[in-house]
């Protein structure tokens, strides 16, 4: 990146990540390293438990790296956490669901590497109070979240921000999360709370630390990510941006949830550059910000930044920290290698943006075994994995359903269902003018983007449906696209009538918007439409499915189809290839 200098409130701030254009100088400095990680999901240790291999990235590397920084700046380091560590590996969910007795795993590595602060992320929260209240209490630093409120008292649940100290200068961090969760997660997860809107919240905590605690520097760490994502006339789900240029007095916002790498500065509405950094998902990258302080008129600000993404993916592991977890880490693999029942044949998402698919429709299937409902929903939830015939093990659970979301029970009519099915479709595939258009509506920009993949938008919303027969035809425009034949049981389909729906608690909270942009219902409604929520998540009944049923031989429900089948098998063809290779 070229660097330039622009002269904000005193102090001189050079941008870019390489040093040729330092300004020398014999004033006193302070030069500060700070290292974010964020959306690690589980990624703590060089061992994939889902999949049962070596894995790349993980903070086994992070703290390699880190403890390199520490040998040579030592305290002047500050190592900082974006939330989304609750969730993810086996190991997560050994230590959330099943070894309850022990202090939760993510805390005990953040305090075996001394992170100086967290924040809070969604998948955290959907956790539910009993983990993430415990998680909280036993991480030694402070996990903030200035914009979660505690209804009761209306002042935040976790610390806003903290403050910490380096060679005399004060260094705020600000902790703020997406006030999106109620549109994915079930209030019993966050009961008692309330998720205010980000920049306003920011331009709150920005008084308090400048005015009461006289801050030098303040450092936003906001689990949101750049733009986008879902708005109301309330708020963002994704922030991180509007934030830096709309609340002056930040010099840094590191940032996450998008799982998108990101380095750059904005301009924000005092004129003043805010670095604004994003290292994506599973520890495979840090994001660092250098920032050298020079005293100005009795006061610390920064006179040069130098910023990167660090690729950490190939570093030696630290082997003191994998010791130290060792055994552990032997519990869960053996946790994760039990047998629970056995596959006759291989399944994959692959088949599943195609049409009709082994591996969605036997969730789908397991779903209405469970529930007894008429109808079930369920999209791809991984991208691209794969479970091979022969036994079934508990890590294949992870690849079958990557979540902790509940199994719900909805009343929907059969008019809700279509019209749920139509969003769901113009989200996923093209509208065809000929032969040759493209079947998946795909997005080159995308490719990079470790949640679209390639597709123009979110595939975990591509629901398909059973216990309905249907046809899609990608000739007619959105919203016309799907045609409901009959029940699957034979009997006819009718769009008046009430049918019990089986979904996962992220779309019957209007995860996606299926259920409210799409089918019509108003959200407010969408809780008295729930008629049975699981008292456990959705991967546990699987597994228990799955166990009782001993062997399987998932197949295809050939209940659906993509048309004119004339266009649309040679461009599956042609798009299988542009996203697989295969």
């Amino acid at each position: 990146m070229k660097s330039f200098i622009a002269v904000i409130t005193g102090c001189l701030l050079v941008l870019g990540t390489s040093s040729a254009n330092a300004m020398t100088t014999k004033e006193k400095t302070i030069d500060l390293k700070f290292i974010e990680t964020s959306d690690v999901h589980g990624s703590f240790f060089p061992y994939d438990f889902i999949n049962r291999k070596p894995k790349a990235g993980s903070l086994a590397r992070v703290a390699t790296y880190v403890n390199q920084l520490r040998s040579q700046h030592g305290e002047n380091v500050i190592l900082l956490d974006n939330g989304d560590i609750l969730q993810g590996q086996p190991v997560n969910y050994y230590s959330n669901y099943v070894d309850t007795t022990s202090a939760n795993i993510a805390a005990q590595v953040v305090n075996y590497l001394r992170y100086d602060a967290q924040t809070i992320g969604n998948h955290d929260v959907e956790t539910g109070h009993r983990v993430y209240d415990k998680w909280v209490s036993a991480t030694h630093c402070p996990i903030l979240g200035a914009n979660v409120i505690d209804t009761k008292t209306n002042k935040p649940y976790l610390k806003p921000y903290t403050i910490l100290k380096r060679g005399g200068a004060r260094i705020a961090i600000i902790g703020l999360l997406t006030p999106a969760i109620p549109n994915w997660l079930g209030e019993n997860l966050w009961s008692g709370l309330r998720f205010e809107e980000m920049v306003s919240s920011a331009r709150q905590w920005m008084r308090v630390v400048k005015e009461q605690e006289k801050a030098d520097i303040v450092i936003g760490l906001f689990h949101s990510g750049k733009d986008g994502g879902i708005t109301t006339p309330h708020y963002k789900e994704d922030a991180a941006l509007a934030v830096a240029r709309e609340v002056p007095g930040f010099d840094v916002v590191f940032f996450g949830h998008d799982h998108t790498r990101y380095a750059d500065a904005v301009t924000n509405s005092e004129g003043k550059l805010v670095v604004c950094l994003d290292p994506a998902n599973n520890a495979m990258s840090v994001a660092q910000a250098d920032l050298q302080l020079v005293k100005k008129k009795g006061r610390w600000c920064v006179k040069e930044s130098q910023w990167k993404l660090v690729d950490v993916a190939d570093l030696p592991v630290d082997n003191d920290f994998v010791d130290h977890f060792s055994a552990f880490n032997e519990t869960v693999k053996a946790y994760a290698n039990r047998v629970i029942g056995t596959f006759e044949n291989t399944i994959s998402t692959r088949d599943s943006y195609f049409g009709n698919s082994a591996f969605n429709d036997l969730i789908l299937n397991l779903e209405l075994s469970i529930t007894k409902a008429d109808v079930a929903f369920n999209a791809p939830v991984s991208f691209d994995v794969a479970i091979k015939k022969g036994p079934v093990r508990v890590a294949d659970m992870f690849n079958l359903y990557k979540y902790e979301n509940q199994l719900f029970v909805m009343r929907l009519t059969g008019k809700e269902i279509r019209k749920a099915l139509e969003m769901s479709y113009d989200l996923w595939v093209n509208t065809m003018t000929s032969p040759n258009d493209h079947l998946l509506l795909l997005d080159s920009q995308t490719r990079g983007d470790q949640q679209r993949l390639g597709f123009k938008n979110f595939s975990f919303n591509f629901d398909s449906a059973a216990g309905i027969d249907y046809e899609v035809d990608v000739t007619k425009p959105n919203g016309q696209k799907v045609k409901v034949l009959k029940m699957s049981n034979g009997e006819p389909f009718d769009e008046n009538k009430y049918y019990k729906v089986a979904v996962n608690s992220y779309r019957a909270n209007g995860g996606g918007e299926l259920l409210t942009r799409g089918a019509g219902i108003a959200k407010d409604d969408l809780d008295d439409r729930i008629v049975w929520r699981s008292e456990f998540d959705l991967r546990h009944y699987l597994m228990e499915e799955i166990k009782r049923l001993g062997t399987l031989n998932p197949q295809p429900n050939t209940n659906w189809r993509f048309v004119p089948e004339q266009w649309t098998q040679e461009a599956a063809k042609r798009d299988r290839q542009l996203l697989f290779h295969d």
